[in-house]
């Protein structure tokens, strides 16, 4: 017997060992690409087959990117993209959810809504540019405005249909419980969308860090949006290149960060990760 439970124990945390390190393995997979792609950048750069002035080498873009953090440039100009995203997307996501959850749950607000909603959201972003400047001037409102708009679409999209798809036999169940209304959409509706609204959050906020470089073109002074085109309309391309790299770093960050809270929310599922 003893025997047996050890056998059965050992068996038990086995599979927990590789789990443990399993995180850490793919951040370093995941490190693979960009380690060479860094490598044939710096390799094409030093044997001088690309013009220097059009492609610095990643050494003196790192340079540079030392530089903006020890003036206190990149902190301040990234501090306020920062500001403006989360802004925009908490606004454009906010009434996404709204929206979506309105016009998922009632198919007459559906029809109303919906078509207006799918024919705007077909508009390019740059588009809205001159009527933002017209209506709010070129101050934060209309930077903000932007980015709220732009990341509002993904975010209904997909929680408006992940509300519209909900079993209806769980509807059903919730109603035999004498749940509707709000109760009916916290209790059934909510936890059967929430994968689909933490895909639409994700795909806002990368939206909302590709929309700010267009936001700060709006009269910005300051900003990594900003920064950037300086380093173009000055023929500084290790300007450029480091700003590219400042909005990749802060838009990986930031999807981290909604993945780590999806998969903290969405611990329920019974999911498995596939290698």
């Amino acid at each position: 017997m003893t025997d047996a439970t050890a056998s059965d124990r050992d068996e038990t945390f086995e599979p927990s060992l590789p789990r443990r390190w399993r995180g850490v393995g793919r951040a370093g997979t995941g490190l693979i690409v960009p380690a060479l792609g860094i490598a044939v950048w710096q390799a094409v750069a030093s044997a001088g087959l690309v013009d220097p002035t059009l492609l610095p080498t990643p050494t003196r873009v790192i340079g540079e990117l030392g530089r903006l953090a020890l003036s206190g440039e990149l902190v301040r100009h990234l501090g306020i993209s920062l500001q403006r995203v989360v802004l925009g997307f908490l606004g454009g996501t906010g009434i996404a959810v709204v929206v979506g959850a309105l016009t998922g749950y009632s198919a007459r607000w559906r029809a109303l809504l919906d078509p207006a909603l799918q024919a705007l959201r077909t508009v390019p972003g740059l588009a809205w540019i001159p009527m933002f400047i017209l209506w709010f001037g070129i101050d934060e409102g209309s930077k903000v405005g932007l980015i709220g708009l732009a990341t509002f679409f993904p975010t209904y999209l997909n929680f408006m249909a992940g509300i519209a798809r909900t079993d209806r036999r769980l509807i059903e169940v919730g109603r035999v419980n004498r749940l509707s209304g709000t109760r009916l959409v916290a209790t059934v509706l909510l936890p059967n969308a929430l994968p689909n609204l933490f895909i639409g959050l994700r795909q806002s906020m990368g939206v909302a860090w590709i929309v700010v470089v267009a936001a700060e073109l709006m009269g910005a002074s300051s900003g990594i949006g900003y920064l950037l085109m300086d380093g173009e309309m000055t023929g500084r391309p290790h300007v450029v290149i480091a700003c590219m790299i400042v909005f990749a770093l802060s838009g990986k960050t930031t999807d981290t960060l909604l993945a780590a809270l999806s998969n903290r929310l969405l611990r329920w599922q019974d999911t498995e990760d596939r290698d």
